[in-house]
């Protein structure tokens, strides 16, 4: 039997809707929220370590996809892997972040945090190190198709996104696979593209002139605060364009094609599905 945690959210679902039915277990914060996935469904609740032990209990194997809140994540996911222990689960898979345990990314302590404690509770892991989704950028297209403008400050660094789908196909492979015990696994897109390009897609879609708009990270963020982002976000966001223009998500290593078999969804792809919904 699989679970798969934080099945309510974009990616979970996708991992759910994937699998063998029969085969997966739902584990959700919400359980009313997986209802309509159509498989068994179990209360998992990453704050609340008590409901944990009941929706992982007869599971061979865990997804454990990663909690979404900065600060936060560790305890969360301590709680998932002493109970994923205490089940005598035999293959924890992760998805964390790209270069874990190397990276300046600032989103990846946490992360490698994780894989380090998943290491040391003795389960046979595979860290699915997903890199930037394409879905991070769908309010981002519909903006700069309608002001002409993209607006970052990540230079010329280079970005190796994929699909969600993508992503969500490749925790299928692995979950539905043999073999991957005690890997790691780089996932990027095929192609790693600039910002000036993006740009240039987004002109060939949209129809339009839409220019590519490089800042300072300083005003970047400012310009982020006056349109009405928190702060504390503002630099979260600026400090990622930081370490893009580093070429910290520039690797294309092939690891995501080779688990799905074909070639990961082109940026284009997604910018077509936001301009013509």
């Amino acid at each position: 039997m699989i679970v798969v945690t934080g099945a309510t959210g974009q990616l979970g679902r996708l991992v759910v809707q994937g699998l063998p039915q029969g085969q997966v277990v739902a584990a959700a914060r919400t359980p009313a929220k997986a209802a309509d996935l159509g498989v068994e469904v179990r209360e998992a609740d990453y704050d609340r370590p008590e409901t944990l032990d009941d929706a992982l209990a007869g599971a061979d194997k865990v997804l454990l996809i990663s909690a979404n809140e900065p600060g936060k994540r560790l305890p969360q996911h301590q709680a998932v892997i002493d109970a994923a222990k205490r089940a005598g689960v035999r293959h924890l898979v992760y998805t964390s972040a790209p270069h874990a345990d190397t990276t300046e990314l600032v989103l990846a302590p946490e992360h490698k945090a994780t894989e380090q404690a998943i290491r040391e509770s003795g389960i046979p892991f595979t860290f699915l190190r997903n890199g930037w989704y394409h879905e991070n950028y769908l309010d981002t297209i519909a903006r700069a198709a309608d002001t002409g403008e993209l607006v970052g400050a990540a230079g010329d660094g280079r970005v190796a996104s994929a699909a969600r789908a993508d992503f969500a196909a490749a925790a299928i492979a692995v979950l539905t696979g043999t073999g991957h015990e005690n890997k790691i696994y780089e996932l990027t897109g095929d192609v790693a593209w600039s910002f000036p390009e993006f740009a240039a897609e987004l002109t060939a879609v949209a129809g339009k002139p839409v220019e590519y708009r490089n800042l300072s990270t300083e005003d970047f963020e400012k310009v982020l605060i006056d349109a009405g982002t928190p702060p504390g976000t503002a630099g979260f966001v600026a400090a990622l364009e930081r370490n893009i223009a580093a070429g910290t998500l520039a690797h294309t290593p092939g690891d995501l094609r080779a688990l799905i078999g074909r070639p990961t969804t082109p940026i284009r792809v997604t910018i077509e599905a936001v301009l013509t919904s």
